[in-house]
């Protein structure tokens, strides 16, 4: 799966519930299921090209969604951070063995699980 398609399913993932019923019907059939547009065209009984043109305005409009809200980049950037928390606990694990740290380490652990 290409870059943009990765993209337009982590948006749809996240800004579905904005989206109308007709646009969150197509964009499953053809992100989530695979429908190519000919199969969307002669499931919804119209031609290919209005399919492409439905598929296209609704990227727009997700793209729209995350360029305001930015919710997709802040869960990438919490990714980080929670690798980044991930290593130190790591890194201090290593240098303290200690029974109460461990547990402490562990606790840490299962809430970044959390996340």
């Amino acid at each position: 799966m290409d870059e943009k398609n990765m993209r337009m399913i982590l948006l749809y993932d996240i800004y579905q519930g904005l989206l109308t019923e007709k646009q969150r019907y197509m964009m499953d059939l053809y992100y989530q299921q695979d429908f190519s547009l000919a199969e969307i065209a002669e499931t919804l009984l119209v031609s290919r090209q209005a399919v492409y043109d439905h598929l296209k305005r609704t990227e727009i409009i997700l793209e729209k969604y995350e360029d305001n809200m930015k919710l997709l980049e802040k869960h990438f950037q919490q990714q980080v951070i929670i690798k980044n928390i991930e290593k130190k606990i790591k890194n201090c694990e290593l240098k303290n063995a200690g029974t109460e740290l461990s547990d402490f380490f562990d606790e840490l652990k299962e809430l970044l699980k959390q996340l």
